[in-house]
């Protein structure tokens, strides 16, 4: 199959901008608890009335600071409630929101204001506004104020919304119903993993119908009923999509700026639903495994581990066959683990978790299988910025491990003849802020995504990594490296794993740790020698026997899912301090590959050169 499509579910030409979305809620159901917010540490609901009444004081504001219809306002903050209000704020004055990630640098920043040129810039402490400030400053754009989230008299929301109080309701009312389908509601600036940040346009129209499709694909557990936590940035349009669509659907909302504290979290929201990107759930699989091996279980949970995914498997072939039964040692085993083990783990998550969306990254199909196998199934779905975050999704009821899903409702999915999956539908952007990146990126009025793929029989995307980084041996031999590393990534002590071997005789691998997970396994197997190095800044590689063994065992395995001419034969280990501000990863922690191996080329030589090195096992 080479291309696949997905008919529109939800026709509402009335909502024609994503205020609509808002003031269709307010209307109808103004007493609903629309947000979860942590004041003074108690969580205090906020009700779409309320939640309506702040964002139109807040319009009034921004109109009585000189921001006019389709001017350019920025967003600088974590994920917070303020971000929500900030957003349909701008909205409703008629405005165009630039969200800026609250990491940024002065660098990043300035080049992003210095292209959108906002006029007033809302932001959330002292520190984003410092940048910001300084961007205006080195762009030469001027600014009719910046505005923090954090209460700073003379100079925080309310100070703004002072400026509106001579603004009416009536003056709010038509500068909201101004935008269309087609008027651009947002600018977001891509992270760029190879150059620069480009700005994506994005329409009322893709926000509004990305919303509707969603929800009516998944409306058993997308709906007023649920409610969720939202720790992703709201700078990265996947996070910000959710929150459209929580508005939209009456889907509760607490904001969460600090991911650290998800866990904790959990027990007091108890969602039913989360967007999550794989690293949150492998981080979740390990620290269950670490705390067995502390109580002297680590074998046990790894029985409990396998289990899980056997049974996850199982209910696959269930919803895709209808086989009713499970062996009957299967289903011994998953009782028992599940009262030992899988009970637990789904209580920490709150205990009322129906699904995981899981985006942003690749999942690895084992680790799809053990949620699913202990009870939280999770929907892996794809999507891009120029996207507007979702196109394609498994579905309850036909979820299969290590897919993307079929197409969102109202988008088509097409395979290029050299793999490269293109996009058609009603998320995808009309296009760039400069209309010279728009040469290379559409053909046939299909978005080009830079990204492999293939369709099985039912529509169901499979991603095998990206068209730029393919590396070509010295023998011709095309290799992907995105299935390899994603092996071995999903190990929780692996941070980055970057597969190497343009014009080289074979692939080989540098493999760089999460210092804290390896400090840990280090205390937990007796070589404090390690866990010192492991929390050595200036350490930057690794020769321990014992990791060097436990790697090399993740290496096996990557092996011996892809092919003989994709196997690493060699690989190094490394300790980096490898961050967005070093240059080496994007804002949504995603590795610049161009950046690292040129900073740490000396390893890729090393790896065929006769440097210390240590040796892949193949199938």
């Amino acid at each position: 199959m080479i291309e696949t499509s997905v008919p529109v579910l939800a026709e509402r030409p009335e909502l024609r901008n994503t205020s609509d979305l808002l003031d269709e809620r307010a209307r109808l159901h103004p007493d609903h608890v629309a947000f979860q917010v942590n004041r003074g540490g108690a969580w205090q609901d906020v009700s779409t009335r309320a939640f309506t009444d702040e964002v139109i004081r807040l319009a009034k504001g921004l109109i009585g600071a000189g921001v006019g219809v389709g001017d350019a306002v920025a967003i600088m903050a974590a994920t917070r409630y303020e971000w929500a209000v900030a957003d349909f704020a701008c909205w409703y004055a008629g405005a165009v929101v630039v969200p800026v990630y609250p990491t940024a640098s002065v660098t990043q920043a300035t080049a992003i204001v210095a292209d959108a040129a906002p006029v007033v810039a809302l932001v959330g402490g002292d520190a984003e506004r410092e940048v910001m400030r300084t961007a205006h400053d080195h762009a030469e754009v001027a600014t009719r104020g910046i505005f923090l989230m954090d209460a700073h008299p003379g100079e925080d929301l309310a100070a703004l919304v002072a400026l509106g109080t001579e603004v009416g309701d009536d003056v709010v009312t038509e500068r909201r119903a101004i935008a269309g389908p087609d008027t651009v509601a947002t600018i977001v600036y891509t992270s760029g993993t190879t150059r620069a940040a480009k700005g994506v346009l994005i329409t009322h129209g893709n926000l509004v119908r990305e919303a509707l499709q969603v929800a009516a694909a998944y409306s058993s557990f997308v709906n007023e009923h649920a409610n969720t936590i939202i720790f992703l940035p709201l700078s990265h349009i996947l996070a910000r999509a959710l929150q459209v669509l929580a508005v939209g659907v009456g889907m509760r909302v607490a904001h969460l700026s600090d991911p650290t504290k998800v866990v904790a979290t959990l027990a007091e929201i108890r969602p039913t639903f989360m967007v999550v990107v794989p690293r949150v759930l492998q981080k979740i699989q390990g620290a269950a495994l670490a705390k067995a091996e502390e109580k002297r279980l680590g074998r046990v949970f790894q029985a409990a581990i396998a289990t899980a995914i056997t049974w996850g498997r199982h209910l696959e072939e269930l919803d895709e066959t209808g086989t009713p039964h499970a062996p009957i040692l299967l289903r011994v085993r998953h009782a028992f683990f599940d009262r030992l083990f899988y009970a637990k783990l789904r209580a920490l998550m709150g205990g009322r978790v129906e699904y995981l969306l899981s985006g942003a990254a690749a999942l690895e199909a084992h680790l799809s299988l053990f949620f699913r196998g202990i009870g939280i199934p999770v929907i892996e779905g794809y999507g891009l910025t120029e996207t507007t975050a979702p196109c394609t999704g498994n579905r309850p009821g036909s979820i299969r491990s290590g897919t993307v899903g079929i197409p969102i409702p109202g988008t088509t999915i097409r395979i290029a003849p050299d793999g490269e999956v293109l996009v058609k539908g009603v998320g995808v952007t009309p296009g760039y802020r400069n209309p010279e990146d728009n040469a290379d990126a559409f053909v046939d009025g299909f978005f080009r995504t830079g990204d492999l793929g293939s369709l099985d029989e039912r529509g169901r995307l499979t991603l095998s990594g990206r068209v730029k980084d393919i590396i070509v041996t010295s023998g011709g031999k095309n290799v992907v490296p995105a299935p390899w590393e994603n092996v071995v990534e999903a190990d929780p002590m692996v941070a980055y794993a970057v597969m190497v071997g343009e014009g080289k005789p074979f692939p080989a691998a540098l493999i760089l740790m999460a210092r804290e997970e390896l400090a840990a396994w280090a205390e937990r197997h007796g070589r404090p020698a390690l866990a010192t190095l492991a929390r050595d800044p200036l350490a930057r590689t690794v020769d321990d026997p014992g990791i060097m063994a436990a790697i090399g065992t993740v290496v096996t395995r990557a092996n011996q899912a892809v092919s003989r001419a994709e196997q690493v034969r060699k690989f190094r280990i490394l300790l980096a301090d490898i961050k967005e501000e070093t240059g080496h990863l994007t804002p949504t922690l995603k590795l610049k590959r161009d950046a690292f191996l040129r900073d740490f080329h000396e390893f890729v030589e090393e790896l065929y050169h006769g440097g210390k090195t240590h040796h892949g096992g193949t199938a």
